[in-house]
């Protein structure tokens, strides 16, 4: 059983069989979270990018449950600097983990975090996850590429997880453009009403997903769950 609980942003907590993933855990900061970092088991961490609202509390979920970090190269070694576990990646490459493989995909974004002053940590990346017979793909924080072509051409995406709240990402009609290159089962926005910024209606993309696609467009509240 493959299980994808929304936590607010661009936070999804995965349990797939007995593994336990989070992906860009931004809990303690985050006004729409309703569980915080203390709250969290998981053993792995997926962090798309280093902003603050994606690496978020994996310093401490990591700690308390000795977790392991996945995300590009820099970021991994950013986090061994830290003391924690991590594996790095590359764009285009991937890596069969215990619950399955993982390979980071193409993001048009910006990175950079750090405690006091802004620090390079690499190139933001999306996220192919092979779990079982499920891929699910959670695209990281991007404007709307024609690399999302090649995931519909050479994959069977059943969930795909798309930011939606335009500004420092695709808004709603890029997204559902997106959804026709990638042509998933099932598509969920993220990172959108977090803060009055990023504000959107999901309900207008889930309009824009059906007339564009045959996609089914889902969309969670925070802390709602759906079964692959």
């Amino acid at each position: 059983m493959t299980r994808v609980t929304f936590q607010g942003h661009s936070c999804f907590e995965i349990a797939h069989d007995e593994h336990r993933l989070i992906i860009d855990p931004f809990l303690s900061n985050n006004p729409v979270a309703k569980v915080g970092p203390d709250q969290i088991r998981a053993d792995w961490i997926l962090v798309s990018h280093g902003h603050g609202d994606h690496w978020g509390d994996t310093e401490t979920i990591a700690r308390a449950n000795g977790a392991t970090v996945i995300g590009c190269f820099e970021l991994a070694v950013y986090a061994e600097h830290k003391g924690l576990k991590a594996h790095g990646l590359h764009i285009g490459g991937g890596h069969q983990f215990p619950f399955g493989r993982v390979q980071l995909t193409v993001a048009h974004h910006g990175t950079g975090g750090g405690d006091s002053e802004l620090t390079y940590l690499g190139t933001p990346a999306g996220f192919l996850l092979s779990l079982g017979p499920f891929t699910v793909y959670h695209s990281g924080d991007t404007g709307l590429t024609y690399d999302m072509k090649l995931l519909g051409d050479f994959h069977q995406v059943d969930l795909a997880l798309l930011p939606i709240g335009d500004n420092f990402t695709m808004g709603i009609e890029d997204a559902a453009r997106a959804t026709t290159f990638i042509r998933p089962k099932q598509v969920v926005p993220m990172h959108y009403n977090t803060f009055d910024l990023i504000r959107a209606d999901p309900q207008d993309f889930v309009r824009a997903v059906r007339r564009m696609s045959r996609a089914e467009p889902i969309v969670l509240d925070v802390g709602e769950s759906l079964t692959l």
